[in-house]
């Protein structure tokens, strides 16, 4: 039988880390204000997907093997921190220029939008070390394998909330037009975040 007393902390602790402001959840949100709510949704499910990916690594016990694996860990991160910079260089040209950058066409895009948000989460492999942390809260050597799935599909459906969530309310009428007033502007915070977080992404990658 599933403990429940094992299931709150997880989910607390899952939750704070997931409704953290960080890249994924700025670009989601960016993505909610400039392009409007489905593909902020898509967007998102495309994170919540990636996310998931990385909670299966955890919980299946590879993500202690992929914390022991240098070389491994090196390329994700170096990977994710230059996938980070070019969203970084694609909010810049944004805030750079008086009219919206549109670089895709109008039609037939939303497979490329959830393919954005998979790759965003896909690509930071410090999402299994969260991972780790939430589900070690809970769970001890002694809990059965049914506890461990139910604590992974509980967290799991927390990262899809949270991505709708933030594309829900920030595809609002109010958000949008205050994103079109003040795009440039949000854009350049936006561009210094991704920036920095992939410049510590990669600085981590080398740091050993």
């Amino acid at each position: 039988m599933i403990d429940l007393e094992n299931l709150v902390p997880i989910a607390l602790a899952f939750f704070v880390v997931t409704v953290s402001p960080g890249p994924a959840n700025i670009a989601v949100a960016t993505v909610a204000m400039s392009a409007g709510r489905r593909r902020g949704l898509l967007f998102g499910a495309g994170l919540s997907c990636g996310l998931a990916f990385w909670g299966i690594v955890a919980a299946t016990g590879m993500g202690a093997a992929l914390q022991r694996s240098v070389a491994v860990l090196v390329v994700l991160k170096v990977l994710g921190g230059l996938y980070l910079l070019w969203l970084a260089f694609q909010s810049a040209r944004s805030a750079l220029t008086r009219a919206a950058v549109t670089s895709e066409p109008s039609a037939d895009t939303d497979g490329r939008w959830f393919a954005r948000g998979l790759v965003l989460n896909l690509s930071n492999p410090k999402a299994v070390v969260a991972w780790m942390a939430a589900l070690g809260m809970g769970l001890g050597a002694d809990d059965s394998s049914t506890d461990v799935i139910a604590a992974t599909l509980l967290c799991m459906a927390l990262g899809f909330v949270n991505y709708a969530g933030y594309a829900m309310a920030f595809s609002m009428a109010g958000f949008m037009a205050g994103y079109r007033r003040m795009r440039r502007s949000i854009d350049a915070v936006a561009a210094s975040l991704f920036a920095i977080a992939g410049i510590g992404l990669l600085r981590s990658a080398f740091s050993r």
